[in-house]
């Protein structure tokens, strides 16, 4: 094998690994490889399915080609033809992550041909492994005779020391600097065909499920308990907050065994995790949207980070811009019909790059956050890492110059004009911008100082610390001289939630039915799950913001507690079952099909993973005056399965149970009766059922409201009169109201309208019988309650009574 490594985009510092370590992995390789079993890993190797499972290697951001079927085949009747490419990697690619294993061997056989005539009589193909970043492995190699069918046959070993968490297979010709300088010699086109990876089968995939409970109940933080996100950036829409975030739940995959997944790697993660609220308590999980790779909604990208939302008319129609990083070296954006999608890309190569005027200088082009002004206007705010060399030590760091301010066009997918210099104190990453007041208010991260910033320095008095949340505060959205700066914000996270949550941050701040709000990340689900030694997987959070009487911002205190729940949950209509307020060991899937609560057009999850013993939990639920029942749709998986409910805790009395008994694998309706469930509790939906095995899947939960009742009082005795038996019913309307009454027995019925409140209405039936035997009375009620029509019905028992023998009774 042929190990090289390529220039790749600078990503965040935390995520670049030095090439000295990953040359070192090489040299691992295993005196006797494990051999494998035979398992074919390529899907669609012979193409019979068209480029099913093909795409064009986008590697590096040069990286270009046309992929197209043509009848031109080794076997079969279909092969891939490869044109226009631009790079000598520029060939036909299969995502292998999760398939292949460090340490195995694997047969890899392919046939190969091209035809140019002005090309050479033959010409050497690489089969190559692509690992992520810039490391490049050439696996098995054949030169072609011009005209003919060439064969790749050879084994590859993956070194045991080799990460594989990315590894991408095509197929490229030798590498060369320049290749447009011969494009008849490097760039000829192709035909490949019969493509297969023969080796150990996949190993199963790690289990994701986070099965602590990490947010606790009562806290308020984490915003989320059952995955990780990190950069939020808030954005409200319609009365309700969306908070879009990095999906670093991508990558985590912890060990079987120990429960400690790898550390965090940035650059595998292609996601954006996108959760929402109307109380900042109960946060519904909308699944994670396909951004960048390539089944991307843009697919030109490879990366997607430190996402930024925003909302604006364009020729009449509302859209929403979903801003993102595409890893360090460049960010982009994709429109979306709602802040939920569906989501399409109007531009075809990044809107952030080397090209962005002004931003020449920058080193990580990324984290991209937009503002829109009142008066339309649109703004981009970007930029971060190490400041330019140009400069004297002492103001690389403390005045890097490495964010800036651009305007964005009024179709908010291109910019216009020259970016402006953020010239904000100890600046690393992460500006975001916020309007309060008529005043704009930039929040950012600091750096951690080292060569990238000077050296050894001392940031000016007042300047923010390593790791810490500075902000400025400026009379144009376009204007950010040193002088704006106000302060530091946010100290490092680390001084709130302890050893293991230390590092960088990133934030936003969004106005939510008059107050501020501030979002922030920390591994604290992370610390819960693994104890101090964290591995980089963060979590959400919120704090409100205060502001002082001058307008500067009261420094923000990081807390578990998080912020007071703005409403009650209403319970009364069907809602999402992946709505968790808390969660112990379950996790959520996209299935298909619309959203039960949100539409069709929105994406539809479902409550998975659950096995005995796991519970979700929704807070401060209110029933007002009572619920009559609740509904769930479920999938069972096995039988014996229940859902019980309980007010106030996990192990608290159940107040209702759901049999989950409808047929294996299909979705049902399930309904349970409830009493006594009113007022405004905890609810916790706990489920039990066989041990060792999935139990069921929610998609839905419904309640349902107990009917209002009329405050009637109802008496009935049977009694004798001369003789003979009758039945007296009263009936006392204690309403506040005048209602409808109506008197029923077997001896007849009498209805009388209008009794006013605290009245009564009587009847005495006549049985026409010297005895009657126990039965009962029925009295209907009809009037309202809050302006809606109510009716009300009460049924009383009374005993029998026989007049001849116990003539005493006459009256």
């Amino acid at each position: 094998m042929v190990n090289r490594f390529r220039r790749a985009t600078r990503r965040r510092a935390v995520a670049i690994a030095t090439a000295g370590t990953m040359l070192a992995a090489w040299f691992a390789v295993p005196a006797a490889p494990v051999q494998a079993a035979d398992t074919n890993l390529i899907v669609n190797g012979g193409f019979e399915e068209g480029l099913g499972s093909w795409f064009v290697n986008n590697g590096n951001a040069t990286d270009s080609a046309t992929l197209s079927v043509t009848t031109d085949a080794y076997s079969g009747s279909s092969a891939v033809l490869v044109t226009n490419r631009a790079t000598t990697g520029s060939g036909p690619m299969q995502d292998l992550s999760g398939k292949v294993q460090a340490g195995q061997t694997y047969a890899l056989t392919a046939r190969i041909k091209y035809e140019n005539p002005n090309s050479p009589a033959t010409k050497q193909f690489f089969a190559t492994m692509h690992y992520g970043g810039g490391t490049y492995t050439n696996l098995v190699s054949v030169t072609a005779t011009r005209g003919q069918w060439a064969q790749f046959n050879g084994q590859f070993t993956i070194p045991a020391t080799q990460s594989v968490s990315t590894a991408r297979l095509f197929f490229e010709t030798p590498w060369t600097s320049n290749p447009s300088s011969d494009p008849n010699v490097h760039l000829m086109d192709f035909k490949l065909d019969d493509v297969s990876v023969v080796g150990a089968a996949p190993p199963p995939t790690p289990s994701k499920t986070i099965e602590v409970v990490g947010k606790l109940p009562g806290e308020h933080n984490p915003l989320i308990g059952h995955k990780f996100g990190a950069d939020g950036f808030g954005f409200t829409h319609d009365g309700r907050v969306y908070l879009y975030l990095t999906n670093d739940t991508q990558g985590y995959a912890p060990n079987p065994t120990t429960g400690v997944s790898p550390s965090i790697n940035y650059g595998n993660i292609n996601q954006i995790t996108l959760i929402s609220s109307t109380d900042l308590v109960n946060w519904t999980d909308h699944g994670e949207i396909q951004v960048a790779g390539p089944n991307g909604v843009a697919p030109f990208t490879g990366n997607s980070w430190a996402p930024g939302m925003a909302k604006k008319v364009v020729n009449g129609q509302e859209k929403f811009f979903l801003y993102y990083a595409n890893g360090g070296g460049s960010s982009n954006v994709i429109t979306g019909a709602s802040p939920l999608g569906p989501w399409t890309s109007e531009r075809t190569s990044t809107l952030i790059d080397g090209r962005t005027p002004g931003a020449e200088a920058v080193a990580w082009k990324f984290d991209p956050a937009p503002l829109v002004d009142d008066d339309g206007e649109a703004y981009l705010y970007f930029g971060g890492g190490p400041a330019a060399t140009s400069m004297p030590a002492a103001e690389r760091f403390n005045n890097p110059k490495n964010l800036r301010a651009i305007k964005l066009g009024s179709d908010m997918v291109s910019t216009e004009g020259t970016s402006a210099v953020v010239d904000a104190p100890v600046a690393f990453e992460a500006a975001q911008v916020f309007k309060r007041e008529g005043k704009y208010y930039l929040s950012y991260s600091s750096h951690f100082g080292g060569n990238d910033f000077g050296g050894n320095q001392t940031p000016l008095p007042g300047y923010p610390g390593g790791g810490q949340i500075g902000y400025m505060i400026s009379d144009d959205p376009m204007s950010w001289p040193k002088e704006t700066y106000a302060g530091v914000l946010f100290p490092n996270q680390s001084q709130f939630f302890g050893a293991g949550t230390g590092g960088n941050n990133h934030q936003s701040v969004f106005e939510y039915e008059g107050k501020y709000y501030f979002t922030y990340h920390a591994p604290t689900l992370n610390k819960r799950i693994n104890g101090n030694t964290t591995q980089g997987y963060r979590s959400p959070h919120i704090q409100q913001l205060a502001f002082n009487p001058d307008g500067t911002i009261q420094q923000v205190v990081g807390t578990y507690a998080g912020v007071d729940q703005v409403r009650n949950f209403d319970p009364y209509r069907v809602f999402e079952a992946e709505t968790f307020g808390w969660s112990k060991g379950v996790a959520t899937a996209k299935v298909d099909g619309g959203s039960p609560e949100f539409g069709g057009a929105a994406p539809n999850l479902v409550v998975r993973d659950i096995d005995n013993g796991d519970w979700t939990a929704l807070s401060s639920v209110d029933f007002g005056d009572g619920a009559q029942s609740v509904t769930a749709k479920v999938r069972p998986l096995v039988a014996g399965g229940k859902i019980e409910l309980r007010l106030g805790g996990a192990t608290a009395p159940v107040v209702g149970t759901i049999p989950v008994d409808g047929p294996l694998g299909e979705w049902t309706e399930l309904t349970a009766e409830l009493d006594g469930v009113a007022g405004v509790h905890d609810v916790y939906f706990t489920y039990a059922g066989p041990g060792g095995v999935d139990l069921f899947e929610i998609d839905s939960w419904a309640f349902e409201a107990g009917q209002p009742e009329l405050p009637v009082t109802v008496t009935v005795q049977a009694r004798c009169i001369g003789g003979k038996a009758y039945v007296a019913v009263q009936a006392r309307n204690d309403h506040t109201a005048a209602v409808g009454i109506t008197l029923e027995t077997v001896y007849g019925e009498r209805s009388v309208a209008n009794v006013a409140p605290g009245g009564n209405a009587f009847q005495q039936f006549a049985t026409r019988a010297g005895s009657v035997p126990v039965g009962s009375a029925t009295v209907r009620a009809t009037g309202s309650i809050d302006g809606e029509a109510v009716t009300t019905v009460v049924t009383e028992q009374y005993s029998g009574v026989d007049c001849a023998a116990d003539p005493r009774q006459a009256q």
